[in-house]
């Protein structure tokens, strides 16, 4: 303890200095419009670096487990892809208007790939943020997706990077999708419980289903196509007005070992989005007259 006290003594100038130096600098960028705004471009890039390449070392050591699973994958999609081309070819006795048709389907989306430098899981409203922006196309509204389904959806974006609301957020996430090969569709949310697992509500009552089928996006909204893994049905309760179903689900994607991801481009987003805007401006129009 004296010892402790004497080097406060010797050096209280020093300690004295640093302290309000402190004080000032807080004072300045509270309190100031301009130089808070600075400050806080700069932490955000600094703190992206810092995520970055903490990301780029964790990547590195989970690489051969990451190219494993994609390996398993792109092995299982091939062979579906052949079994489809080869049901559709003696169907039809000829198979290229099918590929043609699935090409001109796909070359609506861009996929923009990215990797995932920050992401939460143990907070009501988890965020994410991704290493892809602005320059590299990327705007808020779009969907993010990985090799294993649903990730979620772009929420806020500077130059190089893009902050991402996933599936994980109890407050904002809501993504339309239905029961595979069934048609009946409903609302996926979250409820800040297990992070492998969400739920799909307003079900139908008349819709007929079992445990173990799959929940895939629909393609009704802006965001997704359709057809993009969501997760498999482990249980089936009531709503709590007795008028739906409630379906909880255990989702595809492992948000504890997300990396590489995909941001879902829509091309024609545009287009569709001008004339919704011109119906809803008739139907005010109408409803004044």
């Amino acid at each position: 303890m004296k010892n402790l006290l004497e080097f406060l003594y010797r050096h209280h100038h020093w300690l004295l200095f640093v302290l309000l130096e402190a004080i000032s600098l807080t004072l300045l960028f509270r309190f100031n419009s301009y130089q808070g705004s600075v400050w806080f471009s700069s932490a955000n890039f600094v703190a992206g670096r810092v995520y970055e390449w903490n990301a780029s070392i964790e990547q590195f050591f989970s690489m051969r487990k990451n190219n494993e699973s994609l390996t398993r994958r792109n092995f299982y999609l091939e062979r579906q892809l052949a079994q489809l081309r080869r049901l559709y070819g003696e169907a039809t006795q000829s198979a290229d208007p099918e590929d043609q048709r699935v090409i001109d389907s796909l070359s609506r989306y861009q996929l923009i790939p990215a990797k995932v430098i920050s992401s939460e899981l143990h907070k009501r409203d988890n965020l994410m943020t991704i290493d892809r922006g602005e320059a590299d196309g990327v705007e808020a509204g779009m969907g993010v997706a990985c090799g294993m389904g649903v990730v979620g959806v772009t929420y806020l974006t500077s130059s190089h990077y893009s902050i991402v609301i996933p599936v994980l957020n109890m407050r904002s996430s809501r993504i339309s999708c239905a029961i595979r090969g069934r048609g009946y569709f409903g609302v996926l949310r979250w409820y800040g419980e297990e992070a492998g697992y969400a739920y799909v509500e307003d079900i139908p009552r008349h819709a007929r289903f079992k445990r173990g089928e799959w929940v895939e996006t629909n393609g009704y909204s802006s965001i997704f196509p359709p057809g993009v893994l969501v997760g498999q049905i482990v249980e089936v309760y009531n709503s709590r007005d007795g008028l739906s179903y409630k379906l909880k689900v255990r989702l595809s994607t492992d948000f504890g070992n997300l990396r590489d991801v995909v941001v879902i481009n829509d091309k024609s987003i545009g287009e569709r989005m001008r004339l919704m805007q011109a119906a809803r401006d008739s139907l005010k129009l109408n409803v004044k007259e």
